[in-house]
């Protein structure tokens, strides 16, 4: 058996590995899973936030006026390129950010881009509370960008690494699963501000999310490193035997020991690391860590991770009730996830992208028919079949919680060997977010 396929495979009891799921191993993926909630309470805050009539008011009257003129296609009311720019300014930056954040994790940790990630993060939640102009919204959007470009490449990276093999995929999907439960977090939140505050409650939602932030850069001091990069950079084969004594909860750590030594030896032989992704040995696992997020975007999750209180308004639902409807969407998803950790490891990944991709296509198809065929250029859509949207929308989630979800940042982790792993971790740490930079680009 290949040396990259001993350590990165996903099936129970691979390579010969002893161990079990100890008390120490799940604290520290608690603490790294965490940096899960950053992205996740980005994605739901932000589509609540523009939906916001005070905050539009504040930042972009053009398009509130938009939304108050009847005369205006339900298409075109959000059609503003200075609020396409708020949105995708963060994923463009994360986008840049994440093939810095490669080369930090290589030579410095995971535990590293974990800490410059958070601090960063929180710079930008100042940033967004006290915004009083565009620019400092649209700086508050990069600071936070670059937040995500480093934790998104290295925490997934860092929960396989840290995992036993035989349940990587249970507790690797533990990222995705902080991502959706703080979604529905900031979907919750953003109900609740536009209940309470008069005006100013998109402040409380910008602003909160230092909270993650926060306990993820506290959290990250007393992580310790993964046992492949204590090799990889100190060589230091006792004190990684510790580490994995005491993660796997037994004495019996030798084979697997013996693999990441190996492993590290040829990745201390990649001068250009960057460059070896490219070789042909490494053509599969270039073409997976690219492609596997590329469909991943194409599913269309993103329009209901940003758009769905823009998207529930739109086909006719009040603020309230529109905010209300992306937090059921979002507990559909989490219920979702957590069915994902449980039979991730019994089924393996190639039946839940086969499954899920099948939920999401039959979902799209009849929210497609719904909208051709009730919704129409101007007036509201009844609300009948707005709610029909809405659970046909929750199927739609669920199906992409429970499998594509997770996997795209599972899948890229563990079939990389470790002397191109921090490279492929890049190309695909960031995908999620870089089409909806078009999305509300419409032809007016």
């Amino acid at each position: 058996m290949a040396i990259g396929a001993s350590v990165e495979a996903p099936a129970a009891g691979s390579g010969g590995y002893s161990g079990r799921v100890t008390p120490f191993v799940v604290l520290t993926c608690i603490v790294a899973g965490s940096g899960g909630i950053l992205f996740g309470y980005d994605l739901g805050i932000s589509g609540g936030v523009t939906s916001m009539d005070s905050f539009l008011k504040t930042f972009f009257p053009e398009v509130y006026s938009h939304k108050q003129d009847s005369n205006v296609s339900n298409y075109c009311q959000f059609d503003s390129e200075l609020l396409t720019v708020f949105t995708s300014s963060l994923y463009i930056a994360g986008l840049i950010a994440t093939l810095f954040a490669s080369c930090v994790t290589r030579r410095f940790g995971r535990r590293a881009s974990m800490l410059i990630g958070g601090t960063v993060f929180i710079a930008g939640s100042a940033f967004g509370g006290a915004a009083v102009n565009v620019p400092m919204l649209l700086l508050n959007r990069i600071l936070l960008g670059i937040g995500l470009g480093f934790t998104n490449q290295s925490i997934p990276l860092y929960l396989s690494e840290m995992a036993p093999p035989q349940y990587r995929g249970a507790i690797n999907n533990g990222f995705e699963l902080s991502i959706s439960i703080s979604i529905l977090i900031a979907n919750i939140l953003n109900y609740c501000v536009v209940k309470l505050t008069a005006g100013w409650g998109w402040r409380i939602s910008l602003s909160m999310a230092a909270v993650p932030a926060a306990f993820l850069t506290i959290g990250a001091i007393f992580l310790p490193e993964t046992p492949s990069f204590i090799i990889q950079r100190d060589s230091d084969t006792d004190k990684a035997r510790a580490l994995l004594q005491k993660l796997r909860g037994t004495t019996s750590v030798q084979n697997e020991l013996d693999d990441l030594v190996s492993a590290s030896n040829l990745s201390r032989a990649a001068r250009y690391p960057f460059r070896d992704i490219f070789k042909r040995k490494y053509r599969p696992q270039l073409a997976m860590v690219f492609l596997i997020p590329f469909f991943s975007q194409l599913t269309g999750i993103n329009v209901m991770n940003f758009y769905a209180p823009v998207m529930f308004r739109t086909i006719g639902l009040k603020e309230s009730a529109s905010l209300l409807s992306s937090v059921v969407t979002r507990l559909c998803a989490t219920f979702a996830n957590i069915v994902a950790m449980m039979v991730v490891d019994r089924f393996g990944r190639r039946k839940l992208f086969l499954v899920g991709g099948i939920q999401m296509i039959l979902s799209q198809l009849a929210v497609g028919a719904i909208l051709a065929a009730k919704f129409k250029d101007n007036g509201l859509m009844d609300k009948d079949y707005a709610f029909l949207v809405l659970i046909t929308m929750c199927v739609f989630v669920a199906g992409f919680a429970w499998s594509w979800g997770p996997l795209t940042f599972l899948v890229p982790t563990e079939i990389c060997p470790l002397e191109i792993r921090d490279q492929e971790a890049s190309d695909g740490a960031d995908g999620t977010g870089l089409e909806e930079a078009l999305v509300l680009e419409e032809d007016c």
